[in-house]
């Protein structure tokens, strides 16, 4: 039952792993806007960018494991 239910939660997909980084990546500006409103100037900023570049180094694992397993 526990195999059935973690087969949910597994990307199979090139697409499925695009809804995944899209998400990843709405969140992950969400909260570099969050960033700029608590820590104004240069360090809000660098904190903002810094969100989305975890999104791509996390989107391109995610693809590449895709790729590894087709």
């Amino acid at each position: 039952m526990l195999n059935k239910i973690g087969r949910l939660f597994t990307i199979k997909t090139k697409f499925e792993a695009y809804l995944v980084i899209y998400g990843l990546g709405t969140g992950a500006v969400e909260r570099g806007m969050h960033y700029l409103d608590r820590y104004p100037g240069y360090g809000g900023w660098l904190l903002f960018l810094v969100c989305p570049i975890a999104v791509f180094m996390a989107g391109a694992k995610i693809l590449d494991s895709i790729e590894a397993e087709g």
